[in-house]
């Protein structure tokens, strides 16, 4: 900046300054004497009017005065160019899919339903489920066998031959996480058109809105196909069973159990291809305690592949039986599972092969679609369960296979009834029977 004198006072103080500095040279005078300049007021008007000029003249820049260098400041010329901010790529949506299990028999044998009882008299069997609740809340549909009609106490609690189970049964099932129930078994009626009417009112009175399949107290409702729909996949599944122990259908409820009759099973099936994308048939077949599957067996298989079927979930004969693919004449393919097992049992039985019976598998299934669209098996296995007993209040639980240990096995109440049961034994036979199935 630039700075201008305001008075003539001001000129001279700057003529003397500059002369001072121009006689520090050699022969000027000494350090701190002021040297006489005679001059008259209007020469020194003149002189730093002059002065003032040449001082401006030669004052030096800024830039160049300064002491040190200073750094130069990188500006570009104009900002960057801006936009909108990107919006991240979308991450590829994952394929639609299903993953089903179901697990075999929920028997209520009398020692089983005494381990349910508390101390106050009312039942309580979520110990059952405890170790397997993970599996069964983990799966998008979980199917449940219950083998045995659930009238509740006032009909008489009661096991083997003609079962009755308190409707805290039903509350464990619920609290276990299973979605559907299949009750069509041949103790279906062991209480008679009371105890199916009982059934039934337990399930829409207490839990309206899970799907109980296989009984009926209508014609409409044994007319209706259930369809379970998940990320636009419709899965139909059907319930049947071979008979209900010589028990006659009440005559006035001649629809109350989904029975293997050829013709209604082929109908069914066929209107459950037009609701559905995949069809599942759970029918309650073959023959009690045998390893492998019967004729009948593999003559329905094939009437349900035939047909249509996809997935096909058995239950009944109390002991595990092999997994398998079947394909009929037109190229249609369905993976069988003939037998599931016992889930939770405590059978009276005694001797070689008891401990077959404690023994189970929960199918493990998944459903998506393929480069065609359609609803198709992805993958598929079987979790081997096994049913540990002790008495007292809660002292039946099932395991996972692999969860279980020698020293478990070793309190089994069961080996008071078949000495041959062990951990390696439940290894080898669901290593015989199921195969590589095995998860």
């Amino acid at each position: 900046m630039k700075y201008r004198m305001k008075s003539k006072s001001a000129y001279l103080c700057l003529l003397l300054s500059l002369a001072l500095l121009t006689g520090s040279g050699c022969g000027g005078p000494v350090q701190g004497e002021v040297p006489e300049v005679p001059i008259s007021s209007e020469t020194a008007f003149s002189q730093a009017g002059e002065l003032d000029s040449a001082a401006e003249q030669s004052q030096p820049k800024a830039e160049e005065s300064a002491s040190e260098p200073q750094e130069a400041l990188s500006i570009p010329a104009q900002p960057p160019e801006t936009g909108p901010t990107p919006e991240p790529a979308p991450e590829d949506p994952q394929p639609p899919e299903i993953r089903l299990v179901m697990v075999g028999d929920i028997l209520l044998h009398t020692p089983l339903a005494e381990s349910g009882r508390t101390p106050e008299g009312s039942y309580d069997f979520s110990a059952v489920f405890a170790n397997l609740k993970e599996e069964i809340q983990g799966a998008d549909v979980a199917l449940v066998n219950q083998e045995v009609i659930i009238d509740g106490a006032e009909l008489g609690v009661s096991g083997y031959p003609s079962f009755n189970a308190p409707y805290e049964l039903g509350d464990a099932l619920m609290e276990a996480g299973f979605d559907i129930v299949l009750h069509a078994t041949n103790h279906a009626l062991d209480k008679g058109k009371q105890g199916l009417l009982n059934c039934l009112s337990f399930w829409r009175e207490n839990y309206p809105d899970t799907p109980v399949l296989g009984i009926h107290d209508s014609r409409e409702s044994q007319q209706e196909i259930y369809v379970y729909e998940q990320q636009g996949i419709r899965i139909a599944i059907l319930n049947y069973t071979y008979g209900t122990n010589g028990i006659s259908l009440p005559e006035d409820m001649p629809y109350a159990v989904n029975l293997l009759e050829k013709e209604r099973v082929i109908d069914d099936l066929q209107r459950a291809q037009e609701l559905a994308d995949f069809v599942v048939v759970c029918p309650h077949w073959g023959k009690e305690y045998v390893l492998e599957q019967v004729k009948s067996q593999e003559s329905w298989a094939q009437i349900f592949v035939d047909n249509g079927a996809d997935l096909i979930l058995g239950t009944h004969p109390h002991v595990i039986e092999p997994i398998a693919q079947i394909t009929s004449e037109n190229g249609n393919q369905a993976l069988v599972y003939y037998s599931l097992g016992n889930f939770v049992n405590w059978t009276s039985g005694t001797g070689a092969g008891v401990s077959n019976r404690m023994v189970g598998g929960m199918a493990q299934v998944t459903i998506g679609l393929d480069e065609n669209g359609e609803a198709v098996i992805t993958d598929y296995g079987v979790l081997p369960v096994v049913c540990h007993l002790e008495k007292g209040f809660g002292g039946v639980t099932v395991y996972p296979l692999s969860e279980y240990t020698e020293e478990l096995a070793a309190h089994n109440e069961i080996l008071k009834q078949d000495e041959s049961f062990s951990l390696d034994y439940c290894w080898e036979l669901v290593r015989g029977v199921f195969g590589d199935a095995v998860k």
